[in-house]
C-alpha cells in the first residue's frame, strides 16, 4: 500500500472510531463508516470532502448564472432534495448523505457497478439511475456540482490518476447531456485516494468500495450570489 493513501482498512481503526462512525444504508441495511466521521477522526484528513467546490464558488455562480435560494427557503429545499434523491435511487446501491449542517449532498455511485475495472466508461444499466440524479439537478438549480473520480490500487499511480479523472468527467458529461448545466458541473480525480469502507451489519470486516465516483452538491443561497458578485 502506497504511502500517499489515507490508511482506513485496519478492523482496529474501526473499532477506536466506534459506533458513532457508522451509518445504515436504507437502501441495502448494510452498515457503512461514515467519511464525514472518519475525517474527524483522523485530523481533517478528508479535506477534499469537507472543503469548499472546486476551485472555488465566486467564478463559478458567476459564470452558471445560479440566482441563490433564500435562506429560508433552502434548508427546505436540502431536505426536500436529499429526501427524493435517496428515494430515486433506492435499491441501486446507491449511498446518499448530507455533509456537514446541510452544507452539502454526497451522492456516491457504486464500486464495481458504475465502471468495469480499468474502464471509464459508464455500465449502460446505470444510465437509469444516472437520470434520476440529472433531474434532481435540474428540479434544483440553485447548486453547484463537483464530481470526484476514484479507482482501486490496480496498476500504477499515473495511469489510476488519469482513469480517476476521466472517470468524473464521464459521469460529468453525462449528466449535462441529460441537461444539467454544464456551468455548474466540475470534475477533479483523486486515483487512489481516500478509501471508503462499509461494514456489513454485525460485521466487523470493512469492504473497501474504491471504484467509484462520488457527486457532491452544494446549495447556493442568495448570499452566497450577493458576496459573489461583491454586492
Amino acid at each position: 500500500m502506497k504511502t500517499s493513501k489515507i490508511i482506513m482498512a485496519s478492523v482496529a481503526s474501526i473499532a477506536l472510531l466506534g459506533t458513532s462512525a457508522c451509518v445504515t444504508d436504507p437502501n441495502t441495511g448494510e452498515k457503512k463508516v461514515s467519511r464525514t466521521a472518519i475525517g474527524a477522526a483522523l485530523g481533517g484528513t478528508l479535506g477534499y470532502l469537507l472543503g469548499g467546490a472546486i476551485g472555488g464558488n465566486t467564478a463559478r455562480i458567476i459564470g452558471a448564472g445560479i440566482g441563490g435560494s433564500a435562506g429560508a427557503v433552502i434548508g427546505k429545499q436540502f431536505d426536500d432534495q436529499i429526501k427524493e434523491l435517496d428515494e430515486s435511487v433506492s435499491g441501486a446501491g446507491v449511498d446518499v448523505e448530507e455533509i456537514g449542517d446541510q452544507d452539502a449532498i454526497l451522492v456516491r455511485l457504486p464500486d464495481g457497478v458504475t465502471f468495469a475495472s480499468g474502464s471509464a466508461s459508464i455500465n449502460p444499466g446505470f444510465y437509469t439511475t444516472l437520470d434520476a440524479v440529472a433531474d434532481s439537478l435540474i428540479k434544483y438549480p440553485n447548486s453547484l456540482v463537483d464530481v470526484y473520480g476514484f479507482t482501486d490500487t490496480t496498476g500504477s499511480d499515473a495511469l489510476n490518476q488519469r482513469l480517476s479523472e476521466q472517470r468524473a468527467q464521464a459521469v460529468a458529461d453525462y449528466l449535462a447531456a441529460r441537461g444539467v448545466a454544464r456551468s455548474r458541473l466540475a470534475t477533479q480525480g483523486f486515483g487512489e485516494r481516500y478509501e471508503y469502507l462499509r461494514v456489513k451489519t454485525g460485521d466487523n470486516v470493512a469492504e473497501p468500495l474504491n471504484r467509484r465516483v462520488e457527486i457532491k452538491i452544494i446549495p447556493v443561497s442568495q448570499a452566497d450570489v450577493q458576496a459573489a458578485r461583491g454586492n
